[in-house]
């Protein structure tokens, strides 16, 4: 695939160039083409991708020329040049590599990194260079990025790109769909998932009207359970719903992005 790279993707690359070894970490905001950029590192032996969902796995494998394959599930790699991993599947199988496999380790959505099962297959390999890109450089709990990674060398965020003409402007409306949080108890700074589920009882007629007035094309809609999100389907016509249970997601993502499903 013949890429251009952006001014600002080719900059990132030379930051990166001018570190010889080390684990950075690389805050790029969403749209910004972060895979893009990772894919066109220039290597000096082979590349790993981490990654925690089953699209971000397969999505970097298209953009490289040389030897790719996946490492998840069923599938497993052959000395590929470009390994792209689901953590959960390389915690498994750490027996079938050598610490000293690859010259790059990159983590996608690293902000996850400081999570148990990163850590583990982290601590497993010896790269010349491991590197985290992310659009959010931080975390709600507890946990440090500062004991994964020893420093941010490149940042282009969410503002930068909009004020750069890189992304679009963010037009944002806020709706009363008549709910109160006021009564529900944060945990690791986040909402307690069960007491929110239960202050959000009730809100799905107000969530589907508000839709049906205020979207325009492709529209996500983000819920606070399994059954909230069958609740909002329910009363929205040809919408669709994925939960971590859904089969066939990429089906579900293609039909999206071809604009067959609404919702």
């Amino acid at each position: 695939m013949n890429i251009t790279l952006r001014d600002y993707q080719q900059e990132c690359i030379d930051t990166i160039a001018a570190h010889d070894s080390g684990r950075y970490l690389i805050q790029m905001a969403t749209g910004l083409g972060k895979t893009v950029t990772f894919a066109s590192l220039p290597r000096k032996g082979r590349m790993m991708i981490l990654s925690h969902r089953e699209e971000l796995v397969k999505q970097p494998l298209k953009y490289f020329e040389c030897s790719a394959a996946a490492e998840m599930a069923a599938v497993h790699s052959h000395g590929e040049e470009v390994v792209s991993a689901s953590v959960q599947s390389m915690a498994h199988r750490l027996d079938d590599f050598s610490p000293e496999d690859f010259d790059i380790i990159i983590v996608d959505e690293a902000h996850h990194a400081a999570a148990a099962s990163y850590k583990r297959v982290i601590g497993h390999f010896r790269p010349r260079l491991l590197l985290g890109f992310t659009a959010t450089p931080n975390r709600a709990d507890s946990a440090r990025l500062s004991d994964v990674f020893d420093e941010i060398i490149f940042q282009r965020d969410l503002r930068w790109g909009i004020r750069h003409g890189y992304l679009c402007d963010i037009c944002c409306k806020r709706v009363d769909i008549g709910y109160d949080l006021s009564a529900v108890r944060t945990r690791m700074g986040d909402y307690a998932p069960g007491e929110l589920e239960k202050a959000m009882d009730g809100t799905a007629d107000a969530i589907a009207q508000a839709y049906r007035e205020h979207a325009k094309g492709a529209t996500l809609i983000f819920a606070v359970s399994v059954e909230q999100c069958r609740e909002i389907a329910r009363r929205i016509e040809g919408a669709e719903v994925v939960t971590g249970a859904t089969k066939d997601r990429a089906e579900i993502i293609r039909r999206f992005t071809a604009r067959e499903i609404p919702c």
